[in-house]
């Protein structure tokens, strides 16, 4: 009977261990695959996507799901006056590059040559979506996290480039923009033409000896892809790059590819309308700062319009086509996957570009040459701000303004979430407010501040400190003169945006024909 029992016990306990390591191997695997989710967010850098989807079970995904849900109404925002609120979902989403079968049968055979740069990338995993929707992450480091960034970014994704040639189609040339084919050249810097040291194909500069491609670079020519990000400002140059190319590939009998992307601005419409005589590089065409629409919309707008300068009867000599994006709404929350030109590191700086970006007329300092471009503003004597950052020429602004000198700088943190403290040297000066789309208040507080400035400085004999240091180019940027003038003469912020209300309803309205996605009216 003893042995009996003992021999019983013995069984027990066999299935009592078995039962317990299998128990003890289900929590190490769960536990692995959710520290893998946890250390796919650990990323401080805002461009972070989930695009692996690491979280493959239903159940985390529901877990997952559920967090995030909590997390965005914890931290929904109020809403701003004339634009719809942005959409966060966790729905993915497909850029035109991604769509092979909407536009490889069209490159089938043909001389192809693309105008793109760094961020024209793909999936890596598969050919739909490669961008997810994702809550933006609460850090400004600009230096390691970008480099975790990078490292996450090329796991993920691989560039257009690689992709058609992986796809036997035949590549011949390569045009880049501004800031170069890899992104890595300061603002207004010569880009020069040169060779791809990993395919060996000939590298064309748009933004070099010409910003239009010549005869020579479209020589044996047969179709042109255009894929770059932008960001929904009219002075962004990409979409004058656009401009440029449709020009002379249609001067040329050259079809036209546009492989669209999100606008991460394109829920604002909004900014004076450009004025023709007021027209440059950095402005071209009759729309507002703020255009709330994709270069796809905007090249079928281009086209369409007449815009181009070629004869009306050359318009018939080629084709455009725009491969949208797929499951996109243009209030949706899009979190760049790689930055689109040196100083806009990050989701903030692109946020803050519309408004910031004016400075860049004046003689305060957008932090160019420091760890925050497109996210302070500064004076080394004007006060903006307790904190002082030091300014020093980098590879992304080799020339600053203020170079060597410490600015009095207000740096921006999550601006259209938190009420931002005043710095202001006199209680009449406004506060800093949140900013989403273009803030002119911010830009009446900074002329206020050097008026305010200056009026010490004359009290004691000191010398005064110029607001409007390149006038001519702060016209450029607004498309007119009349911004400037309405901020000297000492007109609020609502006088100033109720003067280009009637052109923005004629943009509105004109616009219509060519929106590829719902509109944010």
């Amino acid at each position: 009977m003893k042995g009996l029992i003992t021999d019983k016990m013995n069984k027990v306990v066999k299935r009592l261990t078995s039962n317990a390591f299998i128990a003890v191997l289900s929590l190490a695997l769960i536990s692995l695959s959710l520290n893998g989710c946890a250390q796919e967010s650990l990323s401080t850098h805002v461009y972070t996507s989930d695009t692996d989807g690491k979280a493959k079970h239903p159940a985390l995904i529901e877990k997952q799901s559920t967090l995030i849900a909590k997390q965005t109404r914890l931290t929904e925002k109020q809403p701003v006056p004339g634009a719809k609120q942005s959409v966060s979902s966790t729905k993915q989403i497909a850029v035109g590059a991604e769509r092979y079968s909407k536009y490889l049968h069209l490159l089938a055979g043909k001389r192809v040559s693309l105008v793109v740069n760094q961020s024209a990338l793909v999936s890596t995993r598969n050919t739909s979506p490669s961008s997810t929707v994702e809550l933006e992450k609460r850090q400004s480091s600009n230096s390691l996290a970008t480099q975790l960034n990078t490292i996450n970014t090329s796991q993920r994704n691989q560039h257009l480039l690689d992709a058609l040639l992986q796809r036997s189609i035949n590549v011949v040339s390569i045009m880049s923009p501004e800031h170069g084919f890899r992104g890595d050249k300061g603002a207004g810097e010569k880009v020069d033409s040169n060779i791809d040291a990993k395919t060996g194909l000939p590298i064309h500069s748009l933004y070099g000896a010409t910003k239009k491609p010549t005869t020579e670079m479209l020589e044996g020519i047969d179709v042109i892809v255009f894929d770059i990000q932008d960001v929904g400002v009219r002075f962004y140059t990409y979409l004058s790059t656009l401009h440029y190319v449709l020009e002379a590939a249609f001067a040329r009998n050259i079809d036209v590819i546009v492989l669209d992307r999100p606008n991460p601005n394109g829920r604002y419409v909004d900014g004076p309308v450009l004025q023709s005589e007021f027209s440059s590089f950095i402005g071209m065409h009759p729309i507002p700062v703020l255009h709330g629409m994709t270069l796809g919309e905007l090249a079928q707008m281009i086209v369409g319009e007449g815009w181009l300068g070629i004869d009306a009867s050359s318009y018939d000599n080629a084709k455009l086509t725009v491969v949208p994006v797929g499951d996109y709404k243009r209030t949706a929350h899009y979190s760049l996957p790689v930055a689109p030109s040196p100083n806009l590191p990050n989701d903030l700086s692109i946020k803050l570009y519309p408004t910031l970006c004016f400075f860049e007329g004046t003689d305060v300092s957008i932090g160019r040459g420091t760890d925050f471009p497109f996210q302070l503003i500064g004076h080394p004597f004007v006060e903006f701000g307790k904190s002082k950052i030091l300014v020093n020429a980098n590879s992304a602004a080799p020339h600053p303004k203020h170079e060597n000198t410490l600015l009095n700088a207000h740096v921006f943190n999550y601006a259209d979430s938190i009420n931002l403290e005043t710095f202001s040297p006199k209680p009449a000066i406004q506060e800093y407010t949140p900013i989403n789309g273009l803030h002119i208040d911010t830009l009446i507080d900074a002329y206020s501040r050097f008026s305010e400035y200056n009026k010490e400085v004359n009290t004691s004999g000191g010398s005064e400190e110029t607001f409007f240091t390149r006038p001519d180019f702060f016209d450029k940027l607004a498309g007119t003169d009349a911004l400037r003038i309405q901020i000297q003469a000492g007109k609020t912020p609502a006088e100033i945006r109720q003067s280009w209300q009637k052109d923005l309803e004629k943009f509105r309205e004109k616009r219509k024909a060519y929106l590829l996605y719902e509109d944010t009216d």
